[in-house]
């Protein structure tokens, strides 16, 4: 197969040069107030309280988020730096090959997300049309709401920045006002919601209940933490910026400031809706509690969120890993849709009542992809990318039949001790799989497949956005690929 032909050079995958990145530093913040407001985030406060009060639980909720939010923007620094996206970097820790292993179980799980983020959007949609027409139909609800984030997601990323744009400030006022009144009818109960709850618990428990919340969080967003690069090589980065900081504005606000904020804001109101209602998803709670009118105002909100959410956090990343997985043959538009046909395949209205579950069992697994990615960036590369090899089927990244076992191994190591410790999985996966992959690709496979940006390390030759470049490949050529400074 030529290099022509090969599925490494789809055109969806190829860098995306400085010219291109069209989401600034406001764009990206504003794409994460959507992103945050999401089911797990309810169900995680809902169970927090149970065991804990509601400021402990948001305590640890924010730290969690702080704690994910910095990973993000450390992974993130992939795309910003070379514009690769998730799938094609990984190629480097787990082979032209090998990538396809974990990349689509993050697709899959991805597509899951967006499965029962629709759900959720269109038991409110339902509910809206429900109230307002008497018209009840949730599939069909299901099938439109579906379609029409397709197409939004399809049409490209400035398409979903600018609905994130419509979105965010209707998010943030209805958000407010879902608090108040759930707070209203716990106060008109005799509950208190910052000291009410239903099974205390005290010393280790309440410490490991605490750690819990802590690593849901993270577990939930380990997701976006893994492919983070697929979306953040689309926001705009100063050329020849050392500073790590500096160089990671765009995406340090939304991940560090904005992200944390919002997240523990949606946990907050999960935890309130549980103390006032006994449930923790709103959209059950507030037909409880409004009617009319008002409840519809308050169910577009979950719309305009689980929306926002899907198109950035889900179908984006997984459409990329499609197209990764396909080649020319599964463009980016044939991957968004693909990603919609799965998440409806897994029948996400039979998830709901495993989601805190669900959100350790994927932490577990992905957390370890996390760990593996960092230490081949950031370690054993320093951030020195041979970006053409990525890209060449006989490159340095073939390894073994195209597999780098030392990633495979560790990816397996990692994620099998995480979940042995469920509850906990995101550190241990995190930890035991960089762990694993440092030791095994530095004393034993890096030595039998020389990796030429470690051998002999140049920041001018095997550096992005840092030393001014944007990486090109050609298209056409077999032997040699174009590098423009």
């Amino acid at each position: 197969m030529s290099d022509k032909n090969s599925y490494l050079k789809s055109p969806d995958l190829m860098p995306v040069g400085s010219n291109e990145r069209k989401v600034g530093t406001g764009g990206f913040a504003i794409m994460w107030v959507g992103m945050a407001v999401v089911l797990a985030a309810f169900a995680i406060g809902g169970d927090g309280v149970v065991a804990l009060p509601l400021g402990w639980v948001v305590v640890s909720a924010f730290i969690g988020c702080l704690l994910i939010g910095l990973v993000i923007t450390v992974v993130g620094d992939i795309g910003i730096e070379h514009g690769l996206s998730f799938p094609v970097y990984a190629r480097a820790p787990f082979g032209t090959i090998g990538t396809h292993i974990p990349s689509v179980t993050r697709g899959v799980t991805a597509s899951v997300w967006f499965g029962i983020n629709t759900f959720f959007g269109a038991s409110a949609i339902n509910g809206i049309l429900t109230i307002l027409t008497g018209f009840d139909n949730w599939f069909l609800c299901y099938a439109i709401f579906a379609t029409a984030q397709i197409i939004n997601t399809a049409i490209g990323i400035k398409a979903v920045e600018r609905f994130a744009d419509f979105a965010a400030p209707v998010i943030i006022l209805i958000s407010i006002w879902i608090y108040y009144v759930l707070s209203g009818e716990a106060a008109s109960q005799g509950n208190s919601i910052w000291n009410s709850v239903e099974a205390p618990a005290y010393g280790v428990s309440a410490v490991s209940v605490f750690l819990i919340v802590i690593f849901s969080v993270m577990g939930f967003w380990a997701t976006l933490g893994t492919d983070i690069p697929s979306i953040s090589r689309f926001i705009k980065g100063p050329k020849y910026e050392k500073n790590f900081f500096k160089r990671n504005k765009g995406a340090f606000i939304g991940n560090m400031i904005t992200m944390p904020i919002v997240q523990t804001f949606m946990v907050l109101i999960g935890g309130v809706a549980y103390i006032a209602l006994g449930n923790f998803d709103p959209v059950v709670a507030l037909q409880e509690t409004a009617s009319g009118i008002v409840l519809a105002i308050l169910l577009v909100m979950i719309v305009l969120a689980q929306w926002s959410t899907n198109t950035t956090a889900n179908v984006i990343p997984a459409a990329v890993i499609f197209s990764n997985a396909g080649g020319p043959k599964v463009p980016f538009y044939a991957g968004v849709i693909l990603a919609g046909l799965i998440g409806t395949a897994f029948q996400p209205w039979a998830l709901f009542e495993v989601i805190v579950p669900y959100l350790l069992l994927s932490g577990a697994i992905l957390s370890a992809i996390i760990g593996i990615v960092m230490v081949d960036y950031y370690i054993l590369r320093k951030r020195r990318v041979n970006v053409p090899d990525l890209y060449k089927s006989e490159g340095q990244f073939r390894y073994h039949n195209g597999v780098n076992l030392a990633g495979i191994i560790s990816w397996v190591i990692g994620g099998g001790v995480a979940m042995l410790f469920m509850d906990y999985s995101f550190i241990f996966g995190f930890v035991i799989g960089g762990g694993c992959y440092y030791f095994l690709a530095k004393h034993w496979y890096f030595k039998k497949f020389k990796q030429e940006e470690i051998e002999n390390p140049d920041d001018e030759k095997y550096l992005g956005l840092t030393v001014g470049r944007d990486w090109q490949i050609d298209m056409e050529e077999d032997k040699k690929d174009k590098i423009s400074v």
